[in-house]
């Protein structure tokens, strides 16, 4: 069946005839669409197809121009479309007048919201505990049954994306949905201030017509904030990505926030009623895990350092001689870079094993650098191909006054984005100085069987060589500065590897596949 749908915008918008119908709408739950997308204008099929790849839900949908007719054979012309065969090789076939692009988009953002409304059924949108408890979050005076916040990472764009489902009101069956906060624009800083205003044959302010028809139809709350972006392609991406991600989380039932539904805080690798049933020790994904029981080591010598490096992602403790302490033992002779993988690799849930030898009476540059390409190598080994690992996560991590969030793709394309107080610490700080130094000048030279200090210049090359080698985006955000460098590091540490120990989880859902709409992330 065809839907007809008109702009709400206005009461005169709506007494207008309908200038598209779309047909064959469809939105199916962990499956794929029997209905191809054709949209009309070639960008916006890209980005719709992105619910396909991280939203896991099927989506179908073919937009098609109803013949010029006044308003009283509007309804024949609608009829007369769906047995019409449109001319579907031409992708960008509705793209002009561009003008018209605002209508086009609110009926697809309609049309899916609807779908859309469709999965997120009673049954499964139930109250958490919390939120009958009276603890739910809350936005414009309604009540949210939950919500679920996800950040997309691209190498040039981070955009936030945060979906709630209110509470139900007095006999209509959802809370009413609503576009509560769009700041998408300037798409880019080509040029500047203004941005792009075409991305292919797509107008990008045509994107909130999109955006407000699908959250309203939906039901939804929906918040997009763009964090930060120069690239417009990749503004608009990561837009769709984080819609798609958050709406997953939705439908599951977790969220990348600790603390249970609706808190949206990102203070643990995740939260929400059924996380644990998705992602937890007993759960499908932790089995799957275990059976491919991913490792790698490496060892590499040169005339500067001697390293040696064993990492296990699954199951903690099995390649490291110190089961005792968890699986982890690291000996770089740099203390601060010591406790910095030491956290990483246990909020990961990972064994990490790493003995360095190095010229530490030279500085502590061969030292960390090295230690950081070794780990990021060995990580990428073991994480393989990345086919049918979760991927993306977002998480936060706390260390004394110091709050990081980090987000994470492991896309293959590194890049490090970050807004760290490193080279403005308040402290005015050169050094990585942990609770047992007193001072943050450099000791006197180190002796080889003492711990050399970590400069702060070097903390960020570290960070820079594990993204770098580990072959993964990595955006983090500081949302508190520690009241010294070692702070921020150590929240750094935490965030870091929360994201990671989510992002190299099994989703025995995508039966092995990548999640990317590329189908690879190998090329």
């Amino acid at each position: 069946m065809a839907t007809t749908m008109t702009s709400s915008s206005s009461s005169a918008a709506a007494n207008k005839p309908a200038k598209f119908v779309v047909r064959n709408a469809d939105a199916v739950d962990l499956a794929k669409s029997n209905h191809p997308i054709a949209t009309g204008v070639g960008f916006f099929d890209h980005m719709i197809d992105q619910f396909n790849s991280h939203a896991q839900v099927g989506v179908g949908a073919t937009v098609v121009l109803l013949r010029r007719r006044s308003s009283e054979e509007a309804a024949a012309a609608a009829k007369e479309a769906e047995s019409e065969e449109a001319d579907l090789s031409d992708k960008n076939r509705l793209s002009e007048p561009p003008e018209d692009q605002s209508e086009l988009m609110s009926e697809m953002g309609r049309a899916l919201g609807t779908k859309f409304a469709a999965l997120i059924d009673a049954e499964a949108m139930q109250p958490s505990s919390s939120a009958a408890e009276g603890d739910g979050a809350e936005g414009d005076g309604a009540v949210l049954v939950r919500s679920s916040r996800f950040c997309c990472p691209l190498d040039e764009a981070l955009v936030e994306c945060v979906l709630s489902v209110p509470a139900p009101s007095g006999s209509s069956a959802s809370g009413a949905g609503e576009l509560i906060e769009f700041t998408l624009p300037p798409y880019g800083i080509y040029p500047s201030p203004r941005g792009r205003t075409r991305i292919g044959r797509m107008c990008t302010s045509s994107l909130r017509a999109f955006f407000e028809e699908l959250a309203s139809s939906s039901g939804l709350i929906v918040s997009l904030k763009k964090v930060r972006g120069d690239n417009g392609h990749h503004v608009v991406e990561s837009a769709f990505k984080a819609f798609s991600r958050a709406l997953r989380n939705l439908l599951d039932g977790t969220d990348t926030g600790g603390g249970g539904s609706g808190s949206g805080n990102g203070d643990a690798a995740g939260g929400g009623p059924s996380f644990e049933s998705v992602w937890g020790v007993e759960s499908p994904s932790h089995s799957a895990g275990l059976e491919l029981s991913r490792s790698a080591e490496l060892s590499r010598s040169t005339r500067e350092t001697s390293i040696s490096v064993k990492l296990r992602l699954d199951g903690g403790g099995g390649c490291c001689a110190d089961a005792a302490g968890g699986g982890i033992s690291i000996e770089t002779g740099v203390g601060p870079l010591d406790d910095f993988f030491a956290t990483l690799a246990k909020e990961a849930g990972i064994s990490l094993n790493v003995e360095c030898g190095g010229d530490t009476w030279v500085d502590d540059h061969h030292t960390s650098e090295d230690v950081a390409i070794a780990v990021g190598q060995c990580l990428n080994k073991a994480l393989g191909t990345k086919a049918g690992l979760n991927r993306m996560w977002c998480a936060a991590g706390k260390s004394g006054d110091a709050e990081v969030e980090v987000t994470m793709d492991l896309s293959n394309r590194p890049c490090l984005t970050h807004d760290l107080s490193l080279s403005s610490n308040a402290g005015g700080e050169e050094y990585v100085v942990g609770p047992s130094s007193s001072s943050s000048s450099p000791p006197e030279a180190p002796s080889s069987s003492s711990s050399s200090p970590l400069s702060v210049e070097m903390f960020e090359h570290v960070l820079d060589s594990l993204v770098s080698q580990g072959q993964m985006t990595v955006h983090a955000v500081q949302r508190k500065e520690g009241s010294s460098v070692f702070e921020t590091a150590m929240a750094t540490a935490v965030a870091f590897g929360r994201a990671l120990r989510m992002c190299a989880a099994v989703d025995v859902r995508r039966a092995g596949k990548t999640a990317s709409s590329k189908g690879t992330l190998s090329v």
